[in-house]
C-alpha cells in the first residue's frame, strides 16, 4: 500500500506485528464493522513519519498503538458517554489500523516501547491491559483465592495479573487439554476440565466449599456466567471479561442470596497500560506461551 502522510499532530506508525483480537472478529461477524473496515487494535510498530507540529517522537521509535492519555474531550466514546452501547454504536473511528502496512495515529496515542520488550510482545499489551484493568476492578486482596473460567489468551493473562496483584490461590477452569498445559506452564495452582463431571465440584473442594473470592469470567460460553455466578463465594466479585454476543441462561435465585458483585470491565486505560508494559518488561507476565 501506498504509505499515508500525517498530518502536523499525527505520526505514521510501519506496523511490525498486529494481534487479533475476539472483538473485531464479532465487529464483522454481526456487522458492528463498517463495510470496509480495516481493523486491528493490538499492534506494534516503528515511527516512520513525522507531522509538522510534532516534538515528542522521532523516526525509529518503537511503539504500541495506544497507552497515551488523551486531551480533554478527545476521549473514546465509551469512556465519555454515559449510555455507550457498543453493540449498538459499534465504531465511530474507521480509519485503517493495524492489519494493514501502515498507519496514521495521534501523536499522543503511543506509548514507547522500553528495549526490554520485543516487538512481538508489545504487540500484546493491549490485551494486557485488559487483564490489568480487569484485575484492578475487582477488588482482589493480597491473599485471595481466584477462578480463571476459560484458559485462552485473555484468561491467561488475567491469571497471570492476578498472580501479580497478590492472589493466594489461582484455579483454571478450561476445557482444552493444551490450554490447560499453558495454564499449568505459567503457574496456575489447580486446573480442572469443566466438561468433566466433577468440573464445579473440584473448584469447591479445592476452596474448602466456601467458592473463590473473584471469578474472571473469560470464556463466555453459555453456561460459564452462571457457573461464575454458583461458584463464587459469598460477597465475592464475579469479574465480566468475556462478552458473550448472545443470550445466555442464568438462574438469579440459586445465588442471589450470596449478594455478591458482578463487574464488567470494557477495555484498557492509559494507567493500565503502563501496568502492563511494566509486567511484562520485569517478566511477571510471559506471552510466549500465548
Amino acid at each position: 500500500m501506498l504509505s499515508p502522510e500525517p498530518w502536523p499532530n499525527e505520526i505514521r506508525i510501519n506496523v511490525q506485528y498486529c494481534a487479533i483480537c475476539g472483538t473485531d472478529v464479532h465487529a464483522f461477524l454481526y456487522d458492528i464493522a463498517p463495510s470496509g473496515s480495516v481493523l486491528g487494535h493490538e499492534f506494534s510498530g516503528v515511527v516512520s513519519g513525522i507531522g509538522s507540529d510534532v516534538t515528542r517522537w522521532k523516526i525509529g521509535d518503537r511503539v504500541t498503538c495506544g497507552g497515551g492519555t488523551p486531551p480533554p474531550g478527545l476521549e473514546a466514546p465509551l469512556r465519555r458517554q454515559e449510555q455507550f452501547n457498543y453493540r449498538l454504536e459499534g465504531f465511530t473511528n474507521t480509519r485503517t489500523r493495524g492489519y494493514a502496512e501502515y498507519t496514521i495515529l495521534n501523536d499522543w496515542e503511543p506509548m514507547k516501547v522500553p528495549e526490554a520488550v520485543g516487538d512481538l510482545e508489545a504487540s500484546l499489551v493491549e490485551p494486557c491491559s485488559v487483564a490489568v484493568r480487569a484485575v484492578r476492578l475487582s477488588n482482589q486482596k493480597l491473599g485471595d483465592t481466584v477462578a480463571i473460567l476459560g484458559a485462552g489468551p485473555i484468561g491467561l493473562l488475567c491469571m497471570q495479573a492476578a498472580r501479580a496483584a497478590g492472589a493466594g490461590m489461582v484455579i483454571v477452569s478450561e476445557p482444552v487439554p493444551a490450554r490447560r498445559e499453558a495454564a499449568k506452564l505459567l503457574g496456575a495452582d489447580a486446573v480442572v476440565d469443566p466438561l468433566s463431571d466433577s468440573g464445579v465440584e473440584d473448584i469447591m473442594d479445592l476452596t474448602d466449599g466456601a467458592g473463590p473470592h473473584i471469578v474472571y469470567e473469560c470464556a463466555a460460553s453459555r453456561t460459564t456466567l452462571d457457573t461464575a455466578f454458583n461458584i463464587v463465594r459469598k460477597k465475592g466479585n464475579v469479574m465480566l471479561v468475556a462478552l458473550a454476543w448472545d443470550q445466555v441462561p442464568v438462574l438469579p435465585v440459586d445465588w442471589a442470596a450470596k449478594e455478591l458483585q458482578l463487574t464488567p470491565p470494557f477495555g484498557g486505560v492509559p494507567f493500565a497500560w503502563q501496568v502492563a508494559m511494566h509486567l511484562i518488561r520485569a517478566g511477571s507476565i510471559s506471552l510466549e506461551p500465548l
